[in-house]
């Protein structure tokens, strides 16, 4: 009756015929939400994506990981979301340009003897339209519908837009 994203199907009936509308959709979402979500994390210590990707390709080389893997002190409550098609999105100075599919969730215990979560991630690096937020500590979910779209893939000779400027449209709604 759903598709991945929630959408309802048009031929719904409810077991009484009496609800309206209205109702019946409203039922729908109430019964079964969307079926992920994604996370918002800052990425700390990198200016570009690029350093994002330099610095995974390092630490899977020392750890000899096939995939990423970024470790945070709290494990979120809706794992089941997180793993069904959701993303980590990245916040680079301020702005949000990329985003990585999570994979699953993984126990890391620390040097201090406390458990964490392993975000294990798709080593594709995903850009996506610049979106501004705020700074914040460790990570937020992110509704799907709040989530900056990918951005398309670039056609040969085409130049990649300036981050500032990119950031500027983004800052006045243009893209």
């Amino acid at each position: 009756m759903y598709n991945k994203r929630c959408a309802p199907v048009t031929n719904f009936h409810h077991k009484k015929s009496t609800f309206s509308v209205s109702r019946q959709i409203r039922h729908i979402y109430m019964v079964n939400p969307m079926s992920y979500v994604n996370l918002l994390k800052l990425c700390v210590g990198a200016e570009r994506v690029e350093d994002l990707e330099a610095w995974q390709a390092m630490h899977m080389e020392a750890a000899k990981r096939p995939t990423p893997m970024h470790v945070t002190r709290m494990w979120p409550k809706r794992e089941a979301e997180l793993v069904d098609g959701g993303s980590l999105y990245w916040v680079f100075k301020g702005q949000v340009l990329a985003r990585q599919q999570i994979i699953r969730l993984d126990e890391v215990i620390g040097d201090d003897g406390i458990r964490r979560c392993g975000l294990v991630l798709s080593p594709d690096v995903i850009r996506t339209e610049a979106q501004p937020r705020r700074a914040f500590q460790g990570w937020r979910y992110l509704k799907p519908e709040d989530a900056p779209r990918d951005l398309t893939m670039e056609k040969p000779g085409d130049d990649e837009l300036p981050s500032e400027i990119a950031s500027a449209l983004a800052d006045i709604g243009i893209r």
